[in-house]
């Protein structure tokens, strides 16, 4: 990928040693935000998290100088992009498109035809307009309050 300045440096593969700039970037956004405990509470820590990124479950971070300012994880096993955060600040410059397109080829390449996530079913979250741009389809608001979206992926 090119550094011009609406693109990410570099879109790579997540490894253990990113874990704590993941958290960072996690805990950095306004919207959906969750604290270290809160998010502790859904067993997600850095102790947790690593094993996400193995077997059926992959993780991504953008760099932009070397430092991760965004990042996505997927599952295959439930055919799911369940993270996709973007640092305060480095919003809009294609890290959220760069690393949602790593995911759907990942799943894909692993059999995934029909993909979901969820995310805040409030209008105003920009998550919404962000997944709908870019093909994903609005199933409706489920029983905990989030929005399903699905996208069906070619292989």
């Amino acid at each position: 990928m090119d550094s011009t300045p609406n693109r990410p440096s570099l879109i790579r593969t997540a490894t253990p040693d990113d874990v704590a700039a993941m958290f960072v970037v996690r805990t950095s956004v306004t919207e959906n935000h969750l604290s270290m405990e809160e998010l502790a509470q859904r067993g997600i820590t850095p102790e947790t998290l690593p094993g996400m990124m193995t077997g059926e479950g992959c993780g991504w971070v953008a760099l932009r100088d070397d430092q991760v300012v965004a990042f996505a994880m997927a599952n295959a096993a439930e055919a799911t992009v369940y993270a996709l955060f973007v640092m305060p600040g480095h919003e809009g410059r294609g890290f959220g498109r760069a690393l949602l397109d790593a995911c759907e080829a990942w799943l894909a390449q692993r059999g995934c035809q029909r993909v979901w996530l969820l995310t805040d079913a409030d209008l105003k979250v920009r998550a919404n307009g962000f997944y709908r741009h870019l093909g994903w389809q609005d199933e409706g608001v489920q029983p905990d309050g989030q929005t399903l979206f699905v996208k069906h992926l070619s292989a």
